[in-house]
């Protein structure tokens, strides 16, 4: 009861306020006190406050205000730091099968002896196969606090393969991805903002040329934000000194605003920012200021539309709350946050339609029922794996699939009572030959090579390259 009345209490500040209070909280507990007298079984004291009076409460002012038990809490404190626990290794998660992509050396997954190619199939005795990709995921975040079994499949073996695996602190690098994706040109993929990721982003530029590159193309796509401090050091990279970046206004905050220092040294080459509907808070803070200020073109699609301050509060016991307390605006004065019907948030912010519209909408490639049907079934992960196994290639940076290779697929495929009509395999050749590619490159390369790959070929990023070469 301690967290709710310290909840109740941060809102009485006045006389006014303090009497509603005490009406309230005796109308409350006289309906507590009649539920936990009469109702027909007994009642959680914790389960009736902590999941649904306090939930509830929060609920009716907006989606993102949300109460932690404290072992929500303890995770929310996780996921400001650099490092998790992790077993290190990268996956590929497809409804009812995790396909391994790269194990990390020196971390748990490699010295268990995962390999790129093999497929776990059941967690702590948990089979996968009967789980969605919502599901995979959550199990294996969960997975990650404790020591697991794992049930594995490796290609040619009959017998599966027991290995326990003990997390241990691993580097959670928020610039997961950069290269020179052209001669001069850089790509930089920021996942998340983090305390380090300003000073990630200037490290990745300055191994790419720095001050001496052609152009930038910085890739925010499905970041759901974060720190709104890495925001404000992000964009302080590529603006000049004094501009503003964000302003934040709220009942307990008007016009608070943050702009790039005087003495900054700011990046000056052409920029392309890719964002879609994944890229929310701190990703739409940096492409807005961006935008408003004329530093760079934004493509892809528009923006999710968070643009809430939300202050994190703890409680007693080990709780805590984040609470909505303000919104961000972009220097043009737009409200970054989207109205939300129903909630406290459709007044607030219905003067705009929230999120950051691209200067140039660009969409994915589009995905036909072959190319659905090879990524949702692993056809080209398992191929790739198998092929490998067979051919055993001296791979390097310049290797291409060569038609031989094609054919040799669709055999494999045919051979699993897979056969694509002439026009489908024609008009998806070259797709499957980019993803062929990929699938290898991310087994026998590594990742980052796999992903070198997949980028060279997606259209949001060729129209950001186009963008920065003015064609």
């Amino acid at each position: 009861m301690l967290a709710l009345f310290a909840f109740f209490l941060f809102f009485a500040n006045d006389d006014e306020s303090a009497n509603a209070l005490d009406k309230a909280l005796k109308r409350f507990v006289d309906v507590f006190a009649m539920v936990k007298e009469n109702y027909a079984d007994p009642v959680s004291s914790n389960q009736a406050i902590f999941e649904g009076a306090i939930p509830g409460m929060l609920k009716t002012l907006d989606p993102h205000s949300i109460f932690f038990d404290p072992g929500h809490f303890e995770q929310l404190r996780e996921m400001e730091k650099s490092t998790r626990k992790g077993f290190g290794s990268i996956v590929s998660i497809l409804p009812g099968r995790v396909i391994v992509l790269q194990t990390l050396p020196g971390t748990p997954s490699s010295r268990s002896g995962l390999s790129p190619g093999d497929e776990i199939l059941a967690i702590n005795g948990v089979d996968l196969s009967r789980l969605d990709s919502e599901q995979l995921v959550q199990l294996l975040t969960e997975t990650r606090q404790h020591q697991v079994r794992l049930d594995v499949h490796r290609q040619g073996s009959m017998r599966l393969l027991p290995l326990m695996l003990t997390p241990e602190d691993v580097d959670a690098n928020a610039v997961d991805r950069s290269f020179l994706i052209q001669p001069g040109v850089g790509y930089v993929h920021v996942a998340s903002f983090e305390t380090e990721t300003g000073k990630q982003i200037r490290d990745a530029i300055e191994k790419l040329g720095g001050h001496g590159l052609k152009g930038l193309v910085l890739d925010l796509r499905n970041n759901p934000g974060g720190l709104l401090n890495a925001a404000v050091e992000m964009a302080s990279l590529f603006l000049p000194p004094g501009s503003k970046i964000v302003s934040v206004k709220g009942r307990s905050m008007q016009g608070d605003t943050a702009t790039v220092e005087e003495n900054a040294k700011p990046y000056t080459f052409p920029m392309a920012v890719l964002i879609n509907g994944k890229s929310a808070s701190a990703s739409e803070i940096v492409a807005g200021a961006i935008e408003d200020l004329k530093r760079g073109v934004i493509i892809g699609e528009q923006s999710y539309g968070k643009g809430l301050v939300q202050s994190v509060f703890p409680l007693s016991q080990g709780s805590g709350i984040a609470l909505t307390t303000a919104f961000y605006y972009t220097p043009a004065g737009r409200s970054i946050q989207k109205p939300l019907r129903g909630s406290q948030l459709e007044q607030t912010t219905a003067t705009g339609l929230g999120g950051i519209v691209p200067d140039q909408i660009v969409y994915p490639e589009r995905m036909t029922r072959l190319r659905g049907f090879l990524d949702a079934s692993a056809s080209l992960t398992t191929y790739a794996t198998d092929w490998l196994q067979r051919a055993k290639p001296q791979l390097t940076d310049d290797w291409k699939v060569s038609n031989s290779l094609l054919d040799d697929f669709q055999t494999w495929l045919s051979g699993r009572n897979v056969r694509p009509g002439l026009a489908e395999w024609s008009s998806d050749r070259e797709w499957i030959r980019a993803r062929l590619h990929q699938e290898i490159f991310n087994q026998g390369l590594g990742v980052a090579q796999g992903d070198q790959v997949e980028l060279r070929h997606d259209p949001v990023v060729l129209a950001g390259l186009a963008a920065i070469s003015g064609k």
